[in-house]
């Protein structure tokens, strides 16, 4: 059976509280798995402010809303707001999230400090960032983490480096179009890649003549034909687990319509002929409707 991958990444303190239930309610209607990659530290979403420098950043919050998915408290912590601390505030959601059958990975520590700074970052700082999400989940959670996302698809060297080291059973940092081993400048890392097949809703809406009663077949007909190795779909605790959760389940009918097994990560990769995945470089591109650059599968 082709599989479809349900890849969620939780970003804030508002997308935990709220955003992560209400995904839990409607995957268990549909009989549909997931992975959860949650942010354990702090909610510095207000620093994301430094962005409105960027060529681009602008016309992206004009297309998506941003106040609206994120709320003004959201938006100001960090700033005129203290910061919430997720992990020691959620972790009772978190633990509920596994509890009830589903997959939970790291997506990063702080948001923020990570998607903004990380490309740039020595081994040091990549490490001790790396480090606090993993002592994070694992005082939540009693066990070692198995599998991390990016947030914000942002990465380097000493990063991939650092999460084969702590033994990670797959990740999951990078846009592309099937799983693969990365390489750095050549160099192997041991850690199979299972990047994002399909745009996001907030990289399509308001482009090219998709609105809210469209982007949904706009998707399905972009999964119409299945590739051997299924399709992974990145989705925000944030936007699908509140003001959009009508387009996610449109998506979610039409997918099992369309005839695919809606997994989680950890389900995905054991479908996998591992051994004999193909190497390939990732290389910071830009991909159409995100700001910046991003770790990408080089074909």
């Amino acid at each position: 059976m082709k599989k479809l991958a349900l890849k969620i990444d939780v970003d804030t303190y508002r997308g935990t509280r709220e955003g992560v239930p209400r995904l839990i309610d409607v995957l268990q209607r549909y009989n549909a798995a997931a992975t959860f990659f949650f942010s354990l530290g702090q909610d510095h979403t207000g620093r994301a402010i430094k962005r409105v420098f960027r060529p681009g950043f602008i016309g992206k919050v004009s297309r998506t809303s941003v106040v609206e998915h994120y709320g003004i408290k959201t938006l100001l912590y960090g700033t005129l707001l203290p910061a919430p601390d997720i992990g020691k505030k959620c972790g009772d959601i978190m633990r509920a999230v596994r509890d009830a059958g589903f997959e939970v990975g790291i997506h990063c520590y702080d948001h923020i400090r990570w998607q903004d700074h990380v490309a740039n970052q020595d081994e040091a700082w990549t490490r001790r960032e790396l480090q606090l999400a993993v002592d994070r989940f694992t005082a939540i959670f009693g066990t070692a983490p198995r599998a991390h996302a990016a947030a914000g698809w942002q990465m380097n060297r000493h990063a991939l480096r650092y999460l084969q080291q702590l033994g990670m059973e797959y990740s999951s940092d990078t846009r592309g179009t099937h799983p693969f081993i990365p390489t750095w400048n050549a160099e192997i890392i041991a850690v199979p890649q299972l990047p994002t097949t399909l745009p996001t809703l907030d990289e399509l809406m308001n482009r090219d003549g998709i609105t809210l009663d469209n982007i949904a077949a706009h998707i399905l007909q972009m999964t119409a034909d299945a590739p051997a190795t299924g399709h992974v779909y990145t989705l925000h605790a944030e936007l699908e687990g509140q003001k959009w959760m009508p387009i996610f389940e449109q998506l979610l009918k039409g997918w099992q319509e369309q005839g695919y097994a809606l997994v989680s990560m950890q389900d995905y990769l054991h479908g996998l002929d591992v051994a004999a995945l193909p190497r390939h470089e990732v290389r910071m591109l830009e991909v159409e409707g995100r700001v910046g650059t991003l770790a990408s599968q080089a074909l």
